[in-house]
């Protein structure tokens, strides 16, 4: 805790909210780990091919009633799979009126090819959520951005990489929509019972219920949110969420 002064049941309910937010993502990145397995474990790689085990794999999660993932797949190390080039075995769930491709009823393949200002993931190194797996050999949730290639919306992205034959071969990952975990997140953090912000790493807003602090703001590191105007001294607290990188950081007004 960042302030002793907080009471024990706003204290323990902040913690529960935590708790429940880091089972949240750890679920996904469990998802994620099981995929790293097939992947690494695939004899596809000796083909030449990975994409039709990486759609197997995905496809369910993509297509389950009410997803929690919008993008899945696995994007594969320079020179890795077939050609040499930039390999992206990416699919997007079915989409309700998305800006780019309309409404879909079955995952859509991510196509590079006709994104014409996609060149920026020529160099996989600059982006956050691949060059932090490369770099630390784990796992990371890169976000809140907006998805400015798919889904046109505030997103979070998680990846965990892959291993093979002693190297890194790519990340397998996953696209949450910050409005979806809004409806997972939102009761836990009301039940709290004091203005609450899942802040990222990076101290951007992920998931508010401040409407002083929307997503994507960019708070101070281990700040509680500001007081609302004429709202009197404040108390603060931060909380971990359970093995992730993310906190709860709450407001006191006394």
């Amino acid at each position: 805790m960042a302030d002793n002064d907080l009471t024990d049941p706003i204290q323990a309910r902040a913690q529960d909210c935590a708790a429940a937010i880091g089972a949240l993502f750890s679920g996904v990145f469990d998802t994620l780990q099981r995929w790293r397995s097939l992947v690494e474990a695939s004899t596809a790689w000796g083909a030449g091919d990975i994409d039709p085990a990486v759609y197997a794999m995905v496809e369910p999660e993509l297509t389950a009633a009410d997803p929690r993932l919008i993008g899945a797949g696995f994007v594969a190390a320079p020179g890795v799979v077939r050609g040499g080039g930039l390999h992206f075995a990416w699919w997007l769930g079915p989409l309700e009126d998305n800006p780019i491709l309309g409404t879909t009823t079955e995952p859509s393949r991510l196509d590079l090819a006709s994104r014409e200002y996609a060149d920026y993931l020529r160099d996989l190194s600059a982006l956050e959520w691949y060059r932090v797996p490369e770099t630390t050999g784990a796992r990371h949730i890169t976000g809140p951005y907006v998805d400015h290639l798919c889904t046109c919306d505030y997103i979070l992205t998680l990846t965990v990489p892959v291993n093979v034959g002693g190297s890194m071969a790519g990340v397998v990952g996953a696209d949450l929509l910050v409005r979806r975990l809004e409806r997972d997140a939102l009761p836990l953090m009301r039940a709290v019972g004091a203005p609450s912000v899942l802040v990222s790493a990076a101290g951007r807003v992920v998931v508010s219920t401040d409407p002083a602090l929307p997503v994507g703001t960019l708070v101070a590191p281990d700040a509680a949110p500001d007081a609302a105007p004429d709202a009197g001294p404040a108390a603060g607290g931060v909380i971990a969420c359970p093995g992730t990188d993310l906190n709860i950081r709450m407001r006191i007004d006394r």
